[in-house]
């Protein structure tokens, strides 16, 4: 468990952050989202978004394991 949260924990930041590799860098007029300043705005909602989700999956496989464990023992 603890190697897989882990490797959950390295992995999505590392994602995260190579997205900028694909991003175009000379552009001399940013348009849209990028130009305002609201991306951020929509990135910070999304990790907000996945940090709930992993914090969910992390405590119903704590509550799993818990029956699990009760369930074996009786």
């Amino acid at each position: 468990m603890r190697n897989k949260l882990f490797c959950l924990l390295v992995t999505l930041p590392a994602l995260l952050l190579s997205s900028n590799l694909f991003a175009q860098m000379n552009d001399p007029e940013q348009t849209g989202m990028r130009s305002n300043g609201k991306i951020y705005v929509v990135l910070a909602v999304c990790v907000t978004i996945l940090a709930g989700l992993l914090l969910y999956v992390v405590s119903i496989d704590r509550k799993i394991a818990k029956i699990e464990k009760d369930g074996l023992s009786q």
